[in-house]
C-alpha cells in the first residue's frame, strides 16, 4: 500500500483540525501515538494513544475557549527530513474567560506509514497559564 509522504501527512492534520474535521485529523493518528506537551501546566506532560490525545488531552483544550471564541487555526510553515517533519502554525481565539489568546506552535512530528506516531510540541505556556488557564477577571 502507497502512504502519502511524511510532509502531506502532517499538513493534511493541521488543515484538518483547522477546519473542524476532527474525524478525518484523528484517522492520521497510530493506536498507540504519543503527543508531548511542554511545560509544567495542567495540561504538560506525554499523552499516550488515540483517546487520551484526542479525548483527554485535545478535547479539553476546546473547554478552555469561549463558545463563539473557538480558535483559529493557520498553518505558517512545514519542514520534512524523511519521517520527521516540523510544522508551524498559529492559534487565535478568546479563552473562556474572556482573555484573547494568541500562540505560535511549532510541532516536531514522526510519521511511519502513513500515520503520525509522535508528536513534540512547542508554544508559549506562560501565554497558555495567563489566558486559556487564568480565572476570568472579576
Amino acid at each position: 500500500m502507497q502512504h502519502p509522504d511524511a510532509r502531506t501527512v502532517v499538513t493534511d492534520y493541521v488543515n484538518l483540525i483547522a477546519a473542524g474535521e476532527l474525524d478525518a485529523a484523528v484517522a492520521l493518528f497510530a493506536e498507540d501515538a504519543t503527543w508531548a506537551y511542554p511545560g509544567d501546566l495542567a495540561l504538560s506532560r506525554t499523552w499516550r494513544g488515540k483517546q487520551e490525545i484526542f479525548g483527554d488531552f485535545l478535547g479539553q483544550i476546546g473547554t478552555l475557549f469561549a463558545a463563539d471564541g473557538l480558535p483559529s487555526i493557520t498553518l505558517t510553515g512545514v519542514l520534512a527530513d524523511g519521517p520527521r517533519v516540523v510544522a508551524e502554525w498559529t492559534t487565535v481565539g478568546t479563552a473562556a474567560n474572556g482573555a484573547g489568546y494568541r500562540n505560535h506552535c511549532l510541532g516536531v512530528f514522526t510519521v511511519e506509514n502513513g500515520l503520525i506516531t509522535s508528536v513534540r510540541e512547542y508554544l508559549d505556556t506562560h501565554h497558555v497559564a495567563q489566558t486559556l488557564l487564568a480565572p476570568a477577571a472579576g
